[in-house]
């Protein structure tokens, strides 16, 4: 009784934690009722209790959103830590006709240089191109000459040169290390999400009225969502799970991975636009007139040449709901640096605490930066819908995967239950069934298996009500 006693203590603590940044009412927190088998997402660090704490929030934001429209009692929350785990590791899990997607491509790596270690990302040709040209070497080049000129070059030097020439690629630190970094110093002046006004005051805004009731807390919202590979994905797809109208935009020039896609694109449309052309243009403008959130997820200042910062968004839609995501935050030296949740634990020490017994740098059992991250921007857009639904006005949200990151490694504790596997393993404890939470669903793509949603609160939905579609094959309208 005393451990199981310990534990809920330790589900509640993390919670509490993530639904203060999000400046609930901590009495709601009572409603969560948590379950599944401890020893999941095990590591060194608390993954298992970030992830819980982020679905679990998100959870409870859908169920207060609920409750607000529907004038009802707010719902019982569950939270299972076995499709918590299974959800963390979806673009695992998916089978596409019983095809199993890509993964990292042979450049996005971790690489031994002349003083430690460097991690590079290339999973783009826009981003393989630049990191080898950094480094001196044909397009043809493959990983072996890449580790030839690596590892006779410090991995500072490696960091600095192939982003300066447009690529990705990050040392490894440890956490003092990153700690006396100016990005990390910046970053530890900083919560874990920050929420403010945007945009002058604007009436009280009432939700769109829906026959019949209980209704899906985002039914009737329409979603503008500008962002790519996971974190964003992940929080717009959870807003399409409870009911959002949600409408992905790309640029046509910059290419997607439809296994991407496949994941992440459940309940959502897809579309391109080119901001650039006078008729792309027009159609974001239509588009956003009747918008009531946008989800953005580009570094910083990468939008604002198209009139997308979120002060001109909101002057031209009052009372929008602008949500923003980036790698490494708005502040510090890299705050328009791109980044992507492998890089981000490489730099701000979380590879070094999951090393192995040799030394070599690991990796958390998710990418759970991206995950956690993605939850807690939905859950933050849920509270703001809620809150302006009271009192008026427009909202500006803003993370980042490394402030999720100093959350993980300075918030949550040292230690989770069950966090003794060696790094990168997947502890499969006793009674624990993926397939559990796993379902097939036909769609435009195929067949697909697929994790469930874990967001699950009493009235809630058990799945997305459409699979993804083709990536970029939508016409730009609002349902």
């Amino acid at each position: 009784m005393g451990q199981r006693h310990d534990m809920e203590q330790r589900h509640e603590a993390g919670t509490e934690l993530a639904w203060a940044a999000l400046a609930g009412d901590p009495g709601l927190t009572r409603r969560i009722a948590y379950g599944g088998l401890p020893g999941l997402l095990a590591a060194r660090l608390p993954v298992m209790d970030l992830a819980r704490a982020t679905v679990a929030v998100c959870a409870l934001a859908a169920a207060e959103l609920a409750a607000q429209r529907d004038g009802g009692p707010l719902p019982e929350v569950r939270v299972d830590d076995g499709a918590v785990a299974t959800a963390f590791v979806s673009e695992r899990h998916l089978r596409i006709d019983g095809r199993a997607p890509s993964a990292f491509a042979p450049l996005s790596r971790f690489w031994r240089t002349a003083d430690g270690w460097v991690r590079t990302h290339a999973n783009y040709p826009h981003h393989r191109a630049p990191l080898l040209r950094a480094l001196g070497l044909p397009e043809s080049a493959g990983p072996t000459e890449v580790e030839t000129v690596v590892a006779g070059r410090t991995a500072d030097d490696i960091e600095a040169a192939v982003y300066a020439a447009g690529g990705l690629a990050v040392a490894a630190r440890t956490p003092k290390e990153w700690a006396a970094h100016p990005q990390g110093a910046a970053l530890a002046r900083l919560p874990l999400l920050s929420r403010e006004a945007l945009g002058g005051s604007t009436p009280p805004c009432p939700l769109p009225a829906l026959a019949g009731t209980p209704t899906l807390p985002a039914a009737g919202l329409r979603v503008l969502d500008l962002t790519r590979v996971i974190a964003g994905p992940v929080a717009t797809r959870t807003l399409a799970l409870l009911g959002a109208d949600v409408l992905r935009i790309d640029a046509p020039q910059l290419p997607e991975s439809q296994d991407a896609h496949s994941d992440t694109g459940f309940g959502k449309r897809s579309t391109t636009l080119d901001l650039g052309s006078r008729s792309g243009r027009g159609s974001f403008e239509a588009l956003l007139a009747d918008a009531h959130v946008v989800v953005t997820g580009y570094r910083p200042g990468a939008l604002d040449r198209f009139g997308l910062a979120p002060e001109a968004l909101a002057e031209r839609r009052p009372g929008l709901v602008v949500a923003r995501l980036s790698a490494w935050g708005d502040d510090g030296p890299w705050g328009t640096r791109r980044g992507f949740d492998s890089l981000v634990q490489v730099a701000t020490g979380i590879a070094a605490c999951e090393a192995d017994a040799d030394g070599n740098p690991g990796a958390l059992p998710a990418q759970a930066l991206d995950h956690a991250t993605g939850y807690l921007l939905a859950a933050a857009v849920l509270r703001s819908l809620t809150e302006q639904a009271r009192t008026g006005g427009g909202h500006l949200v803003t993370t980042a995967l490394a402030r999720t990151a100093r959350w993980l490694t300075h918030d949550l504790g040292e230690e989770s239950e069950g966090a003794t596997a060696p790094t990168g393993t997947a502890v499969s404890p006793t009674g624990y069934d993926p397939d559990r939470h796993l379902r097939e669903t036909d769609g435009p793509v195929g067949r697909l298996r697929h994790a469930c949603p874990p967001v699950a609160f009493d009235g809630g939905p058990a799945n997305w009500a459409t699979p993804p579609g083709r990536w970029g094959a939508d016409a730009p309208l609002w349902r």
